[in-house]
């Protein structure tokens, strides 16, 4: 059997493990996560092998991001599973804090935040980013690694990932991997187990809907229609749209030479209980 990973709680703990391979040589990733890991984490890691020596993934279900109206009781939390995911691939150490290790009594700093945080997400969870600023960054702050794996699926959580690495002078690479996605398209997502059976078929209008609109564009159609046409798609099928738009894929904003700048199509869409994110290069 392969060795299971160590286990820390504490970041004393991990900042002694760290420091351990500083002091033989070893390069260092690390792969933020909030648990339930699917394929998705798992090429993450994979793509920290072929980067680092040593491999951290974290398992901490952030209550900061978190609104009191939403999922964080009920999110999927199979530690014991993932470790014995994270096993196979070799990973060495597995960084699980409870809350109280990361948000002690008395604590009281957040990361504030603008630029590619605005907008989007925020629109509709206004919380959202300054509670993942703050987690990654005091993550990534217990570990420095040399490297950190995001996935694009979250797209604009990892502009804004980026942005306050550099902001704030972090010595860690912030490295994005393409969205993994089911064979019909649907992106890989630990809320994807939130999904009934019809409503699993019926998710994948997400990724279709923004190909047609992308494709629309691509051949010179008028923007706005393309994407109009994509939100009455989704609406049609069934889900609430939260927004589907283009943005300038570097920084978020509002598309202004559509020749000129790199685009983005962003998504994010209720089916029933389960909130759904999506984008895709245009």
């Amino acid at each position: 059997m392969p060795a299971s990973p160590i286990i820390h709680r504490t970041v004393d703990d991990l900042r002694t493990a760290v420091a351990a391979w500083r002091r033989e040589g070893h390069r260092v990733a690390m792969v933020p996560t909030m648990g339930a890991l699917h394929s998705g984490h798992l090429e993450l890691v994979r793509a920290a092998r072929e980067r680092a020596d040593r491999i951290i993934v974290t398992i901490f279900v952030n209550p900061t991001q978190f609104a009191p109206t939403e999922d964080f009781g009920s999110y999927p939390r199979t530690e014991a599973s993932d470790v014995a995911k994270l096993a196979e691939l070799g990973v060495e150490a597995v960084f699980a804090p409870n809350a109280n290790e990361m948000y002690p009594a008395g604590y009281a700093t957040t990361v504030s935040l603008a630029g590619p945080a605005i907008g989007l997400e925020t629109d509709f969870r206004p919380h959202f980013f300054s509670g993942v600023a703050t987690v990654v960054s005091k993550l990534l702050i217990a570990g420095f690694p040399d490297v950190a794996m995001f996935g694009e699926k979250d797209y604009q959580q990892l502009m804004v990932v980026r942005q306050m690495a550099r902001d704030l002078r972090l010595p860690t690479d912030i490295v994005g991997l393409p969205t993994i996605r089911e064979p019909d398209g649907l992106a890989l997502s630990s809320r994807n187990a939130y999904l009934s059976a019809q409503e699993r078929q019926t998710a994948t209008t997400i990724s279709r809907a923004m190909r047609k609109a992308a494709d629309a564009i691509r051949a010179g159609g008028d923007v706005e229609a393309a994407l109009a046409e994509g939100r009455e798609t989704l609406t049609a099928a069934g889900f609430r749209v939260d927004y589907l738009v283009l943005r300038n894929a570097e920084t978020l904003a509002e598309i202004g030479d559509l020749a000129q700048e790199p685009r983005r199509m962003l998504a994010a869409a209720w089916l029933g209980k389960t909130r759904l994110i999506d984008n895709i290069a245009v």
